[in-house]
């Protein structure tokens, strides 16, 4: 069993997880939808920029990515500057994890908006609507229902890849369990963090299954 100290130290570990979760969701829905934009743009300079963007997160791993803002940004910008700037923990981590999960929303985003009928697109302009008018009014509001699933499976990922943080010392679930564990030499410390988890994504996935049944109802 727990002691009090350690409720403590695995709920203030559970914050933690849910702070970078919510954080990185709702930042990366916003940089996500603009990079979606980007991607369908018929900019090429846009399309390109947003290309490469979304294939250098995608394409490398997130531990990488967190390296990189963590350890390698400070040292960087102190050969630029000549001093190390440094994020605290907390704020590099959902910097991190904000910018990548804008890569792979701007994917699911894209594909969604893109599932749309063209015709939509079309008959908007006819009635005089501008391109980004007929976009944020007709549009993306008719795929959003198409998002729903992906962008839960998105979350879902995202609260497990924050343990992730546990190797840059930041005193998440994982990291929390860990230490408890080689505090006592018990291994069970780290059922404790598994049903942590499981209980955040059950709640997710309970949450996404039912607004998809709802709006299902309208399709």
């Amino acid at each position: 069993m727990l002691t009090k100290p350690q409720v403590v130290a695995l709920f203030n570990g559970s914050i933690v997880t849910l702070q970078l979760t919510i954080v990185a969701i709702i930042a990366g829905i916003i940089l996500g939808v603009i990079l979606a934009l980007g991607r369908i743009s018929k900019s090429k300079l846009l399309n390109g920029i947003t290309w490469i963007y979304i294939w250098a997160f995608r394409g490398t791993p997130l531990l990488m990515q967190l390296f990189i803002v963590v350890y390698a940004f400070p040292l960087f910008s102190r050969d630029i500057f000549g001093t190390p700037l440094r994020l605290p923990l907390m704020g590099a981590a959902a910097l991190a994890y904000s910018l990548n999960s804008a890569a792979y929303l701007a994917e699911i985003f894209r594909a969604g908006i893109q599932s749309i009928d063209k015709g939509q697109m079309e008959a908007s302009k006819a009635l005089g609507m501008s391109y980004y008018q007929a976009m944020f009014t007709i549009i993306i509001p008719q795929a959003y229902r198409r998002l729903i699933p992906p962008v839960g499976n998105e979350l879902i990922m995202l609260l497990k890849d924050t343990s992730l943080v546990a190797s840059i010392g930041l005193f998440d679930t994982l990291r929390t369990t860990s230490q408890m564990t080689n505090a006592t030499g018990q291994w069970f410390y780290y059922i404790y963090a598994a049903l942590v988890y499981l209980f955040f994504t059950t709640i997710i996935s309970v949450l996404f299954d039912k607004v998809e049944k709802k709006y299902s109802i309208y399709d």
